[in-house]
């Protein structure tokens, strides 16, 4: 596979969720979001899994957790994550439908400019 496969083998692992659009000026937010090495493994590590508490991000990741919470936020704020209050428990999803929409719209802007 080379690089040009590389949208096709990210969409083929987010399954199908409901269409999504983005808001005006929510493709940098998540580009910006996205630029942050901690908290692109952050998502990642909550796209594994249909939730994850928040208590195991704190557990797994060896950084603050003023900081894990600074990252939720920033990821929540560009619409990557939802979170569900169970009790005293925060638990957070990946928002599979706005991944792929990102995606769509990163293609539509960046790669259909492109002349084959």
């Amino acid at each position: 596979m080379n690089d040009d496969d590389a949208p096709q083998r990210l969409e083929a692992l987010l399954p199908s969720d409901s269409p999504v659009r983005l808001e005006e000026g929510q493709v940098l937010r998540i580009a910006k979001a996205l630029a942050d090495p901690q908290r692109f493994a952050i998502l990642q590590r909550i796209a594994a899994e249909p939730e994850v508490p928040c208590k195991t991000l704190v557990c797994e990741f060896p950084i603050k957790q003023a900081t894990i919470s600074h990252h939720l936020k920033e990821l929540a704020g560009a619409g990557l994550v939802d979170t569900r209050r169970n009790g005293q428990c925060v638990q957070l999803a990946a928002r599979r439908d706005v991944l792929r929409e990102y995606l769509a719209e990163l293609e539509r802007k960046i790669l259909s400019q492109v002349n084959d």
